[in-house]
C-alpha cells in the first residue's frame, strides 16, 4: 500500500484532489490508520483513479462521475455514455465556431464601416407573382428552416411546381414581442391548391422602396439602412410589411459573398399637414 503523499505523486495529482475525492466518496482510501490518521492505496486503485481523471477531463461533473463509478457501468454503458458526452461536446463546439465566424463577420463589418458600401434605391411598384404561402410565428428571423421545408414538402406533394424567386414577408404582429410574424413564399405555376396551411394566392404589386444587397445576410442591414435613409429623405412613410427576396442564395451559390437579396418596404408619401 501506498501513503497519500506517495499515490498522489505516483498518479500526478495533488493529496488535496485525493481527500477531496474521499470526501465524496468518490475513492476512499483502503485504510486509514486509527492512530495517526494516515490514508493508505493500493495499486488496483490507480485504474479506478485514471478512469476518474479520464472522466472529468472528458467534461464529466464529479456527481456524474460518481454515479457511473458507484454503479460499475459496463463497457457498453460507459461506452453509450461517452457517445452521449461526445455529442453535446460537438454541440458546444458547433456554437462556439457559429459565435466565432459572427464574431470575424463583426470585425469584417468594422473594417468596412467607414467606407459605406454603394446600395442604390429605387422606388417601383413590385411584380404581381402567384405563390404559396406558409405563415407561422417564429422565435427568431433565422430560424425559420422548417417552415420552408413544410411548404416546399406541401408544393411537391401536391405536384405544383416552384420557380424563382422565393422570398420572406415579415407582419408586423404589435402582441408579439419576443417572437417574429412571417410568411415564407415560393412562386409558383399550375393550379396547386392551398390547405389550412398554406395559402396560394397572387402576391398583390405595392409601391415600394427597393434596394439590392449583395452579399451574407448577417451583413443586410446596410442595404436596410440605406433603405430606410432614403424613405426619411424622400418624404415616405413605410405602409406595409417588408418583404425580402432572395434571388441568389445557398441553393445556387458556393459563397455568402454571392448571394443577392432585394428588399423591399412597401411606401406612401408623407401626408403633409
Amino acid at each position: 500500500m501506498f501513503k497519500i503523499g506517495e499515490f498522489a505523486k505516483l498518479n500526478r495529482v495533488t493529496i488535496a484532489t485525493l481527500r477531496h475525492y474521499d470526501v465524496l466518496n468518490l475513492l476512499k482510501p483502503v485504510k486509514t490508520d486509527e492512530l495517526t490518521g494516515y490514508r493508505y492505496y493500493s495499486a488496483e486503485q490507480m485504474t479506478i483513479l485514471n478512469r476518474i481523471l479520464n472522466l472529468k477531463d472528458m467534461g464529466f461533473s464529479l456527481e456524474e462521475i460518481l454515479l457511473i463509478v458507484k454503479e460499475n457501468k459496463g463497457k457498453e454503458t460507459l461506452k453509450e455514455l461517452l457517445a452521449f458526452k461526445q455529442s453535446q461536446i460537438q454541440d458546444n463546439i458547433d456554437r462556439e465556431q457559429e459565435r466565432l465566424n459572427l464574431l470575424k463577420g463583426y470585425m469584417e463589418y468594422l473594417d468596412q464601416e467607414g467606407t459605406t458600401m454603394e446600395y442604390d434605391v429605387i422606388f417601383k411598384k413590385t411584380e404581381e407573382i402567384k405563390v404559396a404561402g406558409l405563415r407561422d410565428i417564429i422565435p427568431d428571423y433565422p430560424e425559420q428552416g422548417h417552415l420552408w421545408e413544410e411548404l416546399v414538402s406541401y408544393i411537391e406533394s401536391n405536384k405544383g411546381k416552384i420557380i424563382p424567386p422565393c422570398l420572406v414577408i415579415y407582419y408586423d404582429n404589435k402582441e408579439l414581442e419576443n417572437a417574429v410574424d412571417a410568411e415564407v413564399l415560393e412562386a409558383i405555376t399550375g393550379e396547386l391548391k392551398g390547405s389550412d396551411r398554406v395559402n396560394v394566392r397572387n402576391l398583390e404589386s405595392v409601391p415600394a422602396a427597393c434596394v439590392i444587397h449583395k452579399g451574407p445576410y448577417k451583413t443586410i442591414g446596410q442595404a436596410y439602412k440605406a433603405a430606410s435613409s432614403w424613405i426619411e429623405e424622400n418624404g415616405y412613410t413605410i405602409n406595409g410589411p417588408q418583404r425580402e427576396l432572395y434571388l441568389k442564395g445557398e441553393w445556387n451559390s458556393e459563397s455568402e459573398e454571392e448571394y443577392i437579396t432585394e428588399i423591399q418596404l412597401p411606401v406612401e408619401k408623407k401626408i403633409s399637414n
